[in-house]
């Protein structure tokens, strides 16, 4: 039984990432997991992805650009105001301006710097640069 499955789906989309695969599979799917790629994607961090439905859950198929250096989720998923916002993004970002941290809002998953134009607060999910 797995007790995260974000942490290791970005866990599968790296380790392929690292060998060099155009493409990966994640199983078991959830709205979470597809909300973060989403993100991802519209980032330009992957290319297209599918829902498969295949009567266990289902499974995403990803395609890989080649254009993450790093992706991981945050754990434990730490909530924040707008004011902490500069604290992590000096913790798990490399650069100001590079990379993004996803955060969950009672607006819905988005970037830190959507929630930080809208002047949301909420939890850290995971970051990708």
């Amino acid at each position: 039984m797995k007790t995260d499955t974000l942490a290791d789906a970005l866990t599968i989309i790296m380790n392929a990432e690292k060998t060099g695969k155009s493409e990966c599979i994640i199983k078991p799917a959830s709205k979470q997991i597809k909300e973060v790629l989403r993100i991802m994607k519209e980032h330009g961090y992957i290319g297209d992805y599918e829902f498969i439905e295949n009567n266990r859950g289902g499974i995403f198929k990803v395609k890989l650009i080649a254009r993450i250096n790093k992706c991981c989720a945050i754990k434990p998923r730490f909530s924040y105001t707008i004011d902490e916002i500069e604290k992590f993004e000096k913790r798990y970002l490399p650069a100001k301006d590079f990379g993004i941290i996803i955060v969950s809002t009672n607006k819905g998953m988005m970037t830190h710097l959507e929630a930080k134009n809208k002047k949301l607060g909420g939890v850290l999910i995971a970051y990708v640069y």
